[in-house]
Order: C-alpha cells, then sequence, then structure tokens
C-alpha cells in the first residue's frame, strides 16, 4: 500500500462513549440539591461546561438553579471553612498583643 494512502486510513480503535451527566428523567431546580452538587467544585465555583459535558441548555439551567440556591441559602457562596478559620484565629492572635512601655 501506498504510504500516501496510509495516512488517510481511519484507525480502528474503539472508544468508550460517557453517560451523559444528567439523564432525561432529572429535573434541573434549585431543590434538586443532589444533582446540583455534582456540577460545583471543592471551593464552590460553578464548574464549565467543558469539564460537566453538559449541553448549552442545561449548562445555563444548572447554572440558574445553582445561583437560585445560593440566593436562598441552599447552598453557601464561597466554601472555605478552612481559609475562615486561619484568618479568623490570626485576627484574634494580633488583637491580643499589647505593647510594652
Amino acid at each position: 500500500m501506498d504510504k500516501s494512502k496510509r495516512l488517510f486510513l481511519k484507525s480502528k480503535r474503539s472508544f468508550r462513549r460517557r453517560l451523559p451527566p444528567i439523564q432525561s428523567g432529572d429535573r434541573i431546580d434549585y431543590k434538586n440539591m443532589s444533582l446540583i452538587i455534582r456540577f460545583i467544585s471543592e471551593q464552590g465555583k460553578i464548574l464549565s461546561r467543558r469539564v460537566n459535558r453538559l449541553t448549552l441548555k442545561q449548562q445555563r439551567l444548572i447554572t440558574i438553579a445553582i445561583k437560585q440556591a445560593r440566593i436562598l441559602s441552599s447552598l453557601p457562596f464561597l466554601n472555605n471553612e478552612k481559609q475562615f478559620e486561619k484568618s479568623e484565629s490570626a485576627a484574634r492572635t494580633t488583637g491580643l498583643k499589647t505593647k510594652k512601655r
């Protein structure tokens, strides 16, 4: 076989098709916390569409549901409890120091 023809042959490697993250029966709603939590990072950020493998419409609906849940205090805006504890303890120690004369 020619080298020029060999370049255009498709590889016969099989691939595994990924399952969609949102099934047809799942409702995208601010009340559906088990669904919403899957699309938020550990820091509380909304994951991108590329990472989630969602369609544009699904990503928009997820984003709206997450923002509604945050406004209704079902979800925190930020998930940085460790950083909050560190800054709180640092503020306590700096407030306790007194100047010696």
